[in-house]
């Protein structure tokens, strides 16, 4: 490990602690789990957020007998990146099967030699599989593939149909996609209309959304070559400041990322519209229920997204090089990512699959997710996919967004300050985290 990795895992573990405290063998081997079949073996696991992977660890389990599955699933992904790198900056500690998010995945590519090279365990064999990008983003710049890829994250809108009625709004798939087709502003305008009326927020609160809005863009906070790309970025302002007009004139919610008062804002009409990549519709079902809805609480999913298509997220499974088990670890992480499995994750938590038989097979379904009012978010997502293509994320570009410009926009969701202060403020952050 060289001396600037060293330091950036340094640094990665001391902001993410600080976050987490402010936030509270191939195909051929997986039917053996790897190995010989009479060997007994147990293979950790960490993921993160919502994967839906419970049932097919089960169904691993009972084809491959001589396989036991430990599962640690973490909250967040912020946290398991602090989970990671601080078990990275120790030596030791990481699961046989470890979940890497997008938004990280720049900072895992410093360190990429602390995980198999998994062309050594058959993935070139599946390269196809795989929507080109993402395979791509897997392979480090000495070519070794370090992941295998889970899901992607076209976006669409999540909104409460009951919502948009109470305002007059048209709440039907169709129309609220007509509604919402076009730019920011004209979504900003929408929500301008939708808080004149109801007196209530338009969306949870503008973390997320900022974040949708960078995603789009060609280049975020990095450019395609590695290099920082915040400050004296007129594009990267100027939707920063659509954003910040919008949320000074109230429609934002405040809502503490990742903390929805217990579910309870999603069930009671704290706001109307929700962005969401597809990893994010099992947030959403596991929000509206812990604060006691269901899918008659009337929240929907149109085919739609402002300013056209865009990817938040998607994640990888890699092997470390310290697992004791790399041949059974790879056999599972590979079978976890087949298209039949990545199916099968769909239905359990929503997520967008990445590779395109999976995908393909969705969108032909078109099968009605009953929570969402029998919208087919499957078909609706593959239709979102078109065009995406994922922005390059540079080493610190998480913690950019969630320990620089996601206090700044706290602060303005809470009224502390106005958008060039909260501006003023995320550069200030960057200098002192980032550099």
């Amino acid at each position: 490990m060289n001396t600037h990795a060293q330091r950036r895992i340094t640094t990665a573990v001391a902001v993410a602690s600080v976050s987490a405290l402010a936030l509270a063998g191939c195909a051929a081997n997986a039917e053996t789990g790897g190995g010989d079949a009479d060997e007994k073996v147990t293979l950790t696991v960490t993921t993160f957020g919502t994967f839906g992977y419970e049932d097919l660890y089960e169904q691993y389990e009972e084809e491959n007998p001589n396989v036991t599955i430990e599962a640690t699933n973490i909250d967040t992904g912020g946290n398991a990146r602090t989970d990671a790198f601080t078990k990275i900056a120790a030596g030791s500690g990481l699961s046989d099967v470890v979940a890497i998010e997008e938004g990280w995945l720049g900072a895992i590519m410093d360190v990429s030699d602390t995980f198999v090279d998994l062309r050594d365990y058959g993935i070139e064999d599946r390269k196809d599989d795989w929507v080109d990008w993402k395979y791509a983003q897997g392979t480090d710049a000495e070519g070794r593939v370090i992941g295998y890829g889970t899901d992607i994250g076209p976006s669409g809108i999540c909104y409460n149909g009951a919502a948009f009625e109470a305002a007059g709004l048209p709440s039907d798939r169709e129309s609220v996609a007509e509604l919402l087709t076009g730019d920011w502003e004209n979504y900003f305008a929408v929500g301008a209309d939708y808080t004149a009326k109801t007196g209530k927020a338009w969306y949870d609160h503008s973390g997320f959304v900022w974040n949708s809005m960078v995603n789009q863009l060609d280049e975020g906070y990095y450019t395609a070559d590695g290099e920082l790309n915040v400050e004296g970025n007129a594009e990267l302002k100027e939707r920063f400041e659509l954003l910040g007009a919008a949320t000074e004139g109230g429609q934002s919610a405040a809502q503490a990322a990742w903390d929805w008062n217990g579910g309870k804002s999603f069930v009671d009409g704290t706001f109307a519209t929700f962005v969401c990549p597809g990893w994010m519709l099992g947030v959403v079902q596991g929000q509206v229920e812990a604060g006691g809805g269901d899918a008659t609480t009337g929240w929907d999913f149109a085919d739609v997204f402002p300013g056209g298509a865009a990817n938040w997220g998607g994640a990888f499974l890699s092997v470390p090089e310290s697992s004791e088990n790399k041949e059974a670890a790879a056999a599972l992480a590979d079978w976890l990512t087949q298209p039949e499995q990545q199916v099968k994750q769909s239905e359990a938590a929503g997520n967008f699959p990445s590779t395109t038989g999976a995908q393909e097979e969705l969108a032909a379904a078109a099968t009605p997710n009953e929570f969402f009012n029998d919208a087919p978010t499957g078909a609706i997502l593959a239709e979102r996919a078109k065009g995406v293509v994922a922005q390059f994320k540079g080493a610190d570009d998480s913690v950019i967004q969630e320990n620089v410009f996601g206090p700044a926009l706290s602060s303005l969701d809470r009224g502390e300050t106005d958008t060039k202060g909260a501006w003023d403020q995320a550069l200030q952050l960057l200098n002192d985290l980032v550099g």
